[in-house]
């Protein structure tokens, strides 16, 4: 073996010499090893240091689409948000002693109980000897027992198909059976990672062509910010139709001809977005409307994706959750048999609020049979959804029903949430519209406030020189002097000239109060300031 004993004298002295200890004593070659750590210390010095090896991957490298995503939910504010949390536990004064999260719907985090029939089930299913327990009802035992014995190894921890569990599948399908009065084949019905999922996978199917045959994506504004992360992702055309603010919300089906005109001149809108109930807007809308809606797909040859996440969120008196499914269905086979929809649903919202399982389906109709081959494959590449989350949506959509014995506790555990959430909608919009420059209006559904804010032509400049949007201005010095997040409107979209926030309702009442009160302060100083 062949020894480079100068390198390796050199690397022994400058071992010594960074320990500071170098004895006097002859080395094997004759020379002191203080001598040698002289030398190898003089070598070292005179060693031309090598510039850092250049990044592959790089901000001008890097994939330009991803660069452009945008997720205001989780954007900034919210960033910014955990800065004052970490500064707080370190004992940096604040004119406030927590941060209120207000900018997402995560049910479970603002303190909402989880239903005990759902986690009673999902109890037995991760860990099946809690089976021959006495404290767990029957009836949250036959599910459990269903749904593992169609699990490989009768284990949520194996692989599912990729269109998910089958016995799961039956079920959503005699959910929406049950629910709209009209057939569901659980072929069509798909497993996802959350609704989220299911609409990034359809939007990957719909997106192609280049220049003004580039596929364009009509979305609502203001619109959740997935959508136009996806669109962006996929280097597809964002395709803006704005909701009717003066008219709650509504969305009116001249303003879908006009975004679809104007976008014939450089893409090929070939999809349409629906978010019912509204996210960020809470609207409800009427079955007219939906007919409306589904006419206009089926005139203007548009695959329709109905977000329905929301569909047991419905607060208004006055208005009732349509699914697009029923109404396309009701609207004769001409429609029934022809428009492509794809609907989504979700453990996250509702009165479930299980956002940290990812539990989701799609169903997806008048699919030509091999693209069905083509989606199945594109599912496959991520093998299939979290079987847990799987496991969570069957529960949602086959709960206990009348003459079994967690039927009463259930359904006094959903009355209770959903009545909550209701009064909570009217206390936020009724307090809000107290307030000079707030504008709210109704929250019919959903679990947000979008409230319209004037910003006076100072805090406009200011927000400027900040190089920030003047929403986004708003609500960092709302952030900043109160602890409250939430998230600018123009992080959602929104008309040019007006500004919004979205806000989450969702804090039990008496902490939503006094979140309310701190924004009505805020925004009096505000105004008062730069007015």
């Amino acid at each position: 073996m062949r020894v480079n004993l100068g390198r390796f004298a050199m690397q022994r002295a400058a071992v010594l010499v960074r320990r500071g200890s170098c004895p006097r004593a002859s080395g094997p070659w004759g020379r002191s090893h203080s001598s040698a750590a002289a030398e190898a210390s003089a070598a070292l010095k005179v060693r031309p240091e090598r510039s850092p090896r250049d990044r592959i991957l790089t901000l001008e490298s890097m994939n330009p689409q991803v660069k452009a995503v945008e997720y205001a939910v989780r954007g900034p504010i919210v960033l910014k948000a955990g800065e004052i949390e970490m500064e707080l536990q370190r004992g940096i004064k604040k004119p406030f002693t927590e941060v209120i999260r207000a900018n997402i719907g995560d049910a479970h985090a603002m303190g909402q109980q989880p239903i005990t029939f759902l986690r009673q089930v999902m109890a037995l299913c991760t860990y099946p000897n809690l089976l021959n327990s006495p404290s767990f009802p029957e009836d949250a035992k036959k599910r459990a027992r269903r749904i593992l014995q169609a699990c490989g190894g009768n284990s949520l921890g194996s692989y599912s198909a990729s269109q998910g569990v089958n016995c799961i599948r039956e079920d959503v399908a005699a959910f929406i059976t049950r629910r709209d009065g009209v057939p569901a084949d659980p072929d069509n019905i798909y497993l996802t990672t959350g609704a989220s999922d299911g609409i990034s996978t359809i939007l990957k199917l719909l997106v192609s062509g280049g220049g003004k045959s580039r596929t364009g994506v009509m979305i609502p504004i203001p619109q959740y910010p997935l959508y136009s992360a996806v669109i962006s992702e996929l280097d597809a055309i964002q395709v803006n139709y704005y909701l009717d603010e003066d008219n709650c919300w509504a969305l009116n089906v001249d303003e879908l001809r006009r975004a679809l005109r104007q976008a014939k001149d450089h893409c090929d809108p070939k999809v349409l977005c629906i978010i019912n109930p509204g996210n960020p807007t809470g609207q409800v809308q009427s079955r007219k409307c939906i007919e409306d809606v589904i006419h206009f797909a089926w005139e203007e040859k548009l695959f329709l994706l109905a977000d329905e996440v929301y569909q047991d969120n419905v607060y208004s008196p006055d208005c009732r959750f349509h699914s697009f499914k029923k109404v396309l269905y009701q609207m004769g086979p001409e429609y029934s048999s022809n428009v492509e929809l794809a609907s989504f649903h979700s453990t996250s919202k509702g009165y479930m609020g299980e956002c940290g399982y990812r539990g989701g389906y799609m169903e997806v109709i008048n699919l030509h049979p091999e693209i069905k081959g083509q989606l199945v494959k594109l599912l496959s590449v991520r093998l299939c959804p979290p079987v847990s989350g799987q496991a969570a949506m069957d529960i949602v959509v086959n709960p206990p029903v009348p003459g079994e014995e967690s039927f009463e506790q259930f359904t006094r555990e959903k009355e209770s949430v959903l009545g909550n959430l209701a009064k909570k909608a009217k206390l936020t919009e009724d307090l809000f519209n107290q307030v000079p420059g707030i504008q709210c209006n109704p929250l019919q559904g959903a679990m947000y406030a979008f409230p319209r804010i004037l910003i006076p032509a100072k805090a406009v400049e200011a927000a400027q020189s900040h190089k920030m949007a003047p929403d986004m201005f708003y609500c960092m010095k709302l952030l900043e002097e109160t602890g409250i997040c939430v998230v600018p409107g123009s992080g959602f979209g929104q008309r040019e000239g007006t500004y919004h926030f979205r806000m989450t309702i969702l804090p039990p009442v008496e902490k939503l109060k006094t979140v309310l009160h701190k924004v009505k302060d805020f925004h009096l100083k505000f105004l008062e300031k730069y007015s």
